[in-house]
């Protein structure tokens, strides 16, 4: 009873404030956060101010510079050694409410997760949508719960880490040529590409896993000095990226870990499914409820490779990874003002049908589960064709096409479909198709409508104990959560996650139809003339 009078007496004290700072167009807006994450043995100091909590966050624009276009490739200075830097920690206990203003793709139940408070606690001048996208901007009122958490500091935009509309014309081959360090004369055997150079690997993966090449560029400049010169050892030439594992050697297979590290720290941030780092040394660390996706995806890989004190180093904005980004592409949030926010409001799904042919047996086979490789955003359905025999076996049936669009890619088991039509899968709605046979897909190029035939399943293109297609969206290069707040709908079913990956069900009015690999009865779906 007396706690419940308290933060009564708290929340009647603060909401006359707020409201009071609301009313005056929020005249007053700076206040001292609740405190940051202090790693073991490191020494105290006072908190800073983090009044940008308390304004419309805009990007760190650098006022000198007027043009984000790409600068020509220079050798960056040599990275000082980083000294720690100071970590603050909490002065006073600051029971004044949060003024946070959302971000793209926000949804009431993560921004509450975050902040370790309920959604029914969250309120805001403007109406507010229990499970749908909340626009950009929108200022929310969230009571103080959060003590000690990393810094709130930015440190990358989401744009320069997805493969977004940014880096439409950012050419991986000529940056690698133009910079003549070691990256510019490697190759490696892939038994996809066969020799394949190294500026090569880094379009395939970054393309393949919708991750921005400029990020992985400078992380492999960061870590082994590939990019502008020479690795200094054997350790750097072998573990490009940082991780010093002989399951893991060679510069594919590191790109490979760090792309997956930092899709994790992406999409399970936007997803709502992290809210704290474990390092290297086991120590854990809430983050900062305030952070952009791009930034935690950058934290959560450094923390698989670094102790607490390291991943501070290489996070320091004057010393660290965000200086030498900066020195090798100019200001990333500059950049960012040109496409973002990457998900505008109202943005809803296309009117989507099942991906396969009228009145065919299908089986539901997959729930929402990873995009690309296993790990990231669960994006991905999976759907095979009813067959008498099971595994990998040539199947007849046709994969047709959700939406009319351009064919962007095909081979090696790949059909991307360009709901657009600009030719780039960094813009717009754009749906993948994996595991269509080579023999059958349809040429880059080529237009198709809704309905279409793709080519026919296979287990081409991975990974796979069955014939089957594996389908999943992107828009302006982020995957899009197949059970989030714009859930994958085809032909009128809407998927839905279960406890794990490859879990979950399609609804459709009342109808449910469950994923499973055996082909039991309710996992049966069929199109028909009469879908919606």
């Amino acid at each position: 009873m007396r706690m419940h009078f308290r933060r009564e007496i708290n929340w009647r004290l603060s909401s006359r404030i707020v409201f009071l700072l609301v009313g005056l167009a929020l005249i007053s807006s700076a206040c001292a956060a609740g405190g940051y994450f202090i790693p073991p043995n490191s020494t105290p100091t006072t908190s800073p101010d983090i009044s940008f909590l308390f304004s419309t966050p805009l990007p760190a624009v650098d006022p000198g510079q007027s043009d984000p276009a790409e600068p020509t490739p220079e050798q960056p200075q040599a990275k000082p050694v980083a000294a720690i830097p100071p970590t603050p920690t909490d002065a006073l206990v600051n029971t004044m409410p949060i003024l946070y203003y959302t971000q793209a793709a926000d949804t009431l139940p993560v921004v509450a997760m975050r902040f370790g408070v309920e959604p029914q606690e969250i309120t805001s001048p403007e109406p507010l949508s229990g499970t749908d996208l909340l626009p950009p901007g929108q200022l929310l009122i969230i009571p103080r719960r959060m003590m000690n958490t990393t810094s709130s500091q930015r440190l990358l935009p989401d744009s320069d880490v997805v493969y977004s509309p940014s880096a439409t014309d950012f050419d991986v081959e000529s940056y690698v040529d133009q910079a003549g360090g070691y990256l510019s004369t490697y190759s490696e055997w892939l038994q996809s590409t066969k020799n394949t150079t190294g500026a090569g690997i880094i379009q395939r993966v970054a393309l393949e896993n919708s991750i921005n090449p400029r990020l992985l560029l400078a992380l492999l400049e960061y870590q082994s000095n590939w990019v502008y010169g020479q690795p200094l050892n054997r350790t750097q030439i072998d573990y490009p990226m940082g991780l010093v594992d002989e399951n893991v050697k060679g510069l594919y297979h590191q790109l490979i870990w760090t792309i997956n590290h930092l899709s994790v720290g992406y999409y399970s941030w936007r997803e709502g499914r992290l809210i704290e780092l474990e390092f290297s040394d086991g120590v854990f660390a809430r983050l900062a409820p305030d952070m952009n996706a791009g930034s935690v995806a950058l934290q959560y890989y450094f923390s698989k490779l670094y102790d607490e004190e390291h991943w501070l180093q290489a996070l320091d904005m004057e010393t660290g990874f965000p200086s030498l980004y900066q020195r090798m592409y100019g200001n990333p949030w500059a950049r960012s003002q040109a496409v973002e926010p990457l998900y505008p409001p109202g943005l809803t799904q296309p009117s989507l049908i099942l991906p396969f042919d009228i009145d065919r047996l299908w089986v539901f086979s997959g729930g929402p589960h990873g995009a690309w490789e296993h790990e990231g955003s669960y994006a991905a359905l999976d759907f095979a064709p009813a067959s008498s025999r099971p595994g990998c076996t040539d199947s007849y049936a046709w994969v047709v096409s959700s939406a009319s669009g351009l064919v962007v890619r095909s081979g090696g088991g790949v059909v991307v479909l360009d709901l657009d039509g600009d030719g780039h899968e960094q813009t717009g709605w754009v749906l993948l198709h994996l595991h269509v046979s080579n023999a059958s897909s349809v040429p880059v190029g080529t237009w198709v409508d809704q309905g279409d035939p793709l080519g026919h399943p296979s287990c081409e293109g991975g990974i796979a104990t069955g014939t089957h297609v594996h389908i999943a969206r992107k828009y302006n290069g982020e995957w899009i959560a197949a059970d989030g707040p714009m859930p994958f709908v085809l032909s009128g079913w809407a998927a839905h996650a279960g406890d794990k990956a490859y879990e979950g069900t399609l609804t459709r009015g009342e109808a449910t139809i469950k994923a499973s690999t055996f082909g039991e009865f309710d996992t049966h779906i069929m199109r028909t003339q009469d879908d919606p």
